[in-house]
């Protein structure tokens, strides 16, 4: 995955990759973040929006070393939008955190599921052309790294949503000694990431999200494909 988008290809399909990583950080991770905001507003934690988080303006989202790696390796991530579970109005803080968490990588696989339609439409209904061909091209790598982001968000390593998840399966005092750690869990994790040792089970997983979009985004078009 590390640095993937430089290899092999030809000079349009490097820029078609830059483009849709650059519209990823500047227009999907914001979405992303705004879903947390949103459903953690919702239901009562109102932090993200008195931080002014409740937006899918990027200049409020956008974390330069997420960025980063999102160009060179293909994931990343933006600010973690501030919540405060204490203030979540459900009995079941833990629940809440979760479905909060969870709402990120579900815009993710939404989003994934509108650049998939929109890719088999034009392939379909628009006259073939070198233009139509690099827009397909660019909705299906966009596709793809929305999948890919999902799946890498769900691991329950912090900063990723997948360790606010986990508060429904850890009992607190266990989970909040691993938190004292976070941070040295974070740089391993990142190196494991640029060492590309996460490469094939992220590809594993990827793929399998990535064939069950495909399925509902072809259904509707059943009758053309």
């Amino acid at each position: 995955m590390i640095l993937d988008m430089f290899s092999g290809g030809s000079s349009l399909e490097l820029i078609i990759n830059l483009f849709v990583r650059v519209f990823i950080i500047f227009c999907v991770l914001p979405i992303h973040e705004y879903a947390h905001a949103f459903v953690a507003q919702k239901l009562g934690d109102e932090t993200a929006r008195l931080s002014g988080r409740l937006t899918i303006s990027p200049l409020a989202h956008v974390d330069w070393y997420g960025a980063f790696l999102l160009v060179f390796a293909g994931v990343g991530w933006a600010k973690p939008v501030p919540i405060n579970m204490r203030n979540f109005r459900m009995k079941n803080k833990k629940l809440a955190m979760a479905i909060t968490a969870f709402a990120g990588p579900l815009s993710n696989i939404v989003m994934s599921f509108i650049f998939m339609v929109i890719s088999i439409a034009i392939s379909l209904f628009a006259p073939e052309s070198s233009a139509s061909a690099a827009i397909v091209q660019f909705f299906e790598i966009a596709t793809s790294i929305n999948i890919t982001l999902a799946v890498f968000n769900l691991i329950p390593v912090p900063p990723l949503d997948g360790s606010r998840l986990i508060t429904l399966l850890v009992p607190d005092k266990y989970y909040y000694q691993i938190m004292r750690y976070e941070r040295y869990i974070a740089i391993g994790f990142m190196a494991l990431i640029l060492l590309g040792i996460l490469d094939g089970p992220l590809s594993i997983l990827s793929n399998i999200l990535y064939n069950i979009v495909f399925r509902l985004a072809a259904f509707p078009f059943r009758f053309f494909i």
